[in-house]
């Protein structure tokens, strides 16, 4: 099941020159894998792909295959501006032992709907991989339209979409609406950890979360209570979180996530120039939204 239940999204610990920190990216995949995630995506956006050339890129994909070992699926993003890039690390995930194959839609001239359709019917032909399309306007500056999902769902291998938060707040509309249109089984997921309760009470088939990469077992706990139906628990885990939550909107999860990497112990990476590191004066209210964690 590789697009159904929590996905967990490590940070890429590296080195100022981008050289991939196997070791660290070991610990961290396998702190999730023992947990018992449902699956683990390298180089999503907490991963820092967009700041990785091709061959570091590669480096951390091996390292999370070697640690994994085949324990759960593995979900590789291979996003890239030009499309044979996309294609050769899609070939490589799936030599290496990938299961699945994470796309967003990069872009520097922003790109139509048809150079979208283009560019995944490669990626799904070349990689030989389960995809999942990557719908998130904020960081690719790119919006799917439903009538787009339709199109590209009727490509093989095309099987899963994560989707942003809905702006109106009704994940139940939303998810009514895609499972109409799109093909039976296909699956429709969520990012933006804040809305993690909302979207898997609502029937979301999987979350994408930033915060699994680092925290597995409370997130893991949200979402199973959520896929249960049990709004009172759910409400609670979910208010534990509420100031980690803070932090990701104020700060930028991408920040908050590497700072809390430090404080666990798990890495001295730091973000990717021109990334800077979240400001000393959070440290506190981190060190808080941590110990929060723990009574859950």
């Amino acid at each position: 099941m590789r697009f159904h239940g929590l996905s967990a999204f490590p940070i890429t610990p590296a080195d100022a020159d981008g050289q991939v920190l196997a070791r660290d990216l070991r610990r961290i995949v396998r702190r999730a894998a023992d947990e018992g995630v449902d699956s683990i995506c390298v180089l999503g956006s907490a991963g820092g792909f967009a700041y990785l050339d091709p061959d570091q890129r590669r480096a951390a994909v091996d390292a999370a295959l070697a640690e994994l070992d085949g324990a759960l699926p593995l979900i590789v993003g291979v996003g890239a501006l030009r499309t044979d890039t996309a294609v050769s690390l899609a070939r490589h995930a799936k030599a290496a032992g990938a299961d699945a194959l994470l796309v967003p839609p990069i872009s520097y001239t922003p790109l139509t709907d048809d150079e979208v359709f283009a560019h995944y019917a490669a990626i799904a032909q070349g990689g030989g991989l389960p995809v999942c399309i990557y719908n998130n306007p904020t960081t690719t500056h790119f919006t799917f339209s439903p009538d787009l999902l339709v199109r590209l769902s009727a490509i093989p291998r095309i099987c899963a979409v994560k989707m942003p938060l809905p702006a109106h707040g009704d994940f139940g509309a939303e998810i009514a609406d895609l499972r109409a249109r799109l093909p039976q089984g296909f699956s429709i997921g969520y990012s933006g950890d804040w809305g993690c309760a909302g979207a898997m009470l609502a029937g979301a088939d999987a979350f994408y979360s930033v915060a699994a990469g680092t925290w597995p077992a409370p997130m893991l706990r949200l979402v199973r209570a959520a896929q249960a139906g049990d709004g009172a628990e759910t409400a609670r885990i979910d208010a534990a979180f509420q100031p980690l939550w803070s932090l990701f909107r104020q700060c930028g999860s991408f920040r908050v996530v590497h700072r809390a990497a430090n404080l666990l112990g798990l890495s001295d990476a730091q973000p990717p120039r021109p990334i800077l590191p979240l400001a000393p004066d959070h440290d506190a209210a981190l060190r808080d939204a941590i110990a929060a964690l723990d009574t859950i």
